[in-house]
């Protein structure tokens, strides 16, 4: 199995900074993407921001331009550096990973249990 642990949430006010991070860890051949999710209170969970590999990243369009992802593929860690923060970016943020556990093993995903941001206006 696969445990995916977050932190770096918290209480921001608007215009600032948080940094998440994601650490994978477990009996892991290969992780091929890491993402980050949020659910707002009263809507569905949306994609924030992927990557594949260390390059290949997509955002949402809420977040793009604001928003940072970035992988160390050595500590199978994921981060996100979240900037000009509003109070609609407040959520629970979840990050996922699709990964491997043998060669032989088509993937499954992964979920963190998922960390509080709150951005005050």
């Amino acid at each position: 199995q696969v445990q995916l642990v977050e932190s770096g949430g918290g209480l921001v006010q608007a215009g600032g900074s948080l940094r998440l991070s994601c650490a994978a860890s477990g009996r892991i051949f290969k992780i091929t993407v890491m993402a980050w999710y949020r659910q707002a209170p009263g809507k569905q969970r949306e994609l924030v921001a992927r990557i594949t590999g260390v390059a290949n990243k997509m955002y949402a369009d809420s977040v793009r331009g604001r928003f940072t992802i970035s992988r160390d593929n050595a500590k199978n860690t994921v981060y996100l550096q979240m900037n000009s923060l509003e109070p609609e970016d407040t959520a629970v943020y979840y990050c996922s990973a699709f990964a491997q556990l043998t060669l032989f093993d088509r993937g499954s995903d992964y979920w963190g249990q998922g960390t509080q941001v709150t951005v005050s206006s």
